[in-house]
């Protein structure tokens, strides 16, 4: 009894807390990896840099690292990622996810089967050195541009595909993640249509045919207010690309310092009241200083405190 009171004591103590604004914990800050440059920049000394700056955590592109056209020797490519996991590890950054590759050729949701069976088996290769870098998320583009009146037999590849793969992904010790895509409009232009995952409304559909394992990474640069794609997916969000978009173009700014409208109160607000998130707050940006990155974190988190108080 005396053990229950004070457990019910407690869990009032938070409740109050949480009612009176209490502030969450601040997220970790990491960026995918193109903001170090071409791979023979990512050395230890510009990690440590990176890490001194307040960067945490790391995402790789897997075309970068596994598909350079003059590293196709596989023994070559374990020792090199190998020597990545080590100097990452040296300078204390956690490789939190791997971009998989994409493109017209690399699409799980083809309709070609010869080119999605390609494609699942390219996936399954670079599975094998995802092992070596023991990220905790496999993120996963659904599809490249898609032909007119295809949505349908497309969703229905990529289910496919995701869950052929899902065992290889579980087989590594991570989380496969399907990444929303940019869309304002449905037709790109006579002979495409805009890729899988272009609305909050799509997204759910594909969330829900999709295996329950395979979770959804929001990429805030490809939606106009993102914080409702967060909001509709909750928990199954288990990773985020952080760039300023206006849903429309390719944007991939620093927040504040572009093109980009995302409100990111907003953003944050969903993030860790409806998506509970506690992992990274990894970036996607096409060019920032490293301290900009955990700078303009701190300057979003305070906003968001400011906004529940």
């Amino acid at each position: 009894m005396k053990h229950y009171g004070i457990g019910l004591l407690f869990a009032v103590f938070c409740a109050i807390s949480a009612f009176a604004g209490e502030p969450v914990p601040r997220l970790r800050v990491g960026s995918s990896s193109g903001i170090f440059g071409p791979v023979g920049n990512w050395t230890y000394e510009t990690f440590a840099e990176a890490k001194k700056a307040g960067i945490d955590a790391v995402e790789i592109s897997a075309s970068k690292l596994f598909l350079d056209k003059e590293m196709t020797d596989e023994s070559r490519i374990e020792a090199r990622c190998r020597q990545l996991k080590r100097d990452l590890k040296r300078a204390g950054i956690e490789i939190w996810s791997v971009h998989m590759p994409f493109g017209k050729e690399i699409d799980l949701s083809q309709t070609d089967e010869a080119i999605r069976r390609k494609s699942v088996e390219l996936h399954r290769r670079l599975l094998r050195f995802c092992r070596i870098l023991s990220p905790r998320i496999v993120l996963f583009h659904p599809s490249w541009y898609l032909g007119h009146g295809e949505r349908d037999e497309r969703i229905a590849c990529l289910v496919r595909s995701a869950g052929e793969l899902l065992p290889d992904v579980k087989r590594i010790g991570a989380e496969m993640v399907v990444e929303n895509m940019l869309g304002h409009e449905l037709v790109r232009d006579e002979n495409y249509e805009r890729p899988l995952g272009r609305t909050v409304e799509e997204v759910l559909h594909i969330m829900s045919l999709l295996p329950r394992e395979v979770n959804a990474a929001v990429d805030t640069n490809h939606i106009d207010n993102p914080e409702l794609l967060i909001r509709a997916l909750g928990t199954r969000v288990k990773t985020i690309h952080v760039s300023d978009g206006d849903g429309r173009n390719e944007c991939h700014d620093l927040p504040w310092q572009g093109r980009g409208d995302n409100d990111w109160a907003a953003v944050l607000k969903a993030l860790y009241e409806d998506a509970r998130y506690r992992g990274v707050f990894m970036y996607e940006v096409k060019k920032a200083e490293f301290s900009e990155l955990k700078d303009c974190y701190d300057k979003m988190y305070e906003q968001y405190v400011r906004s529940v108080r």
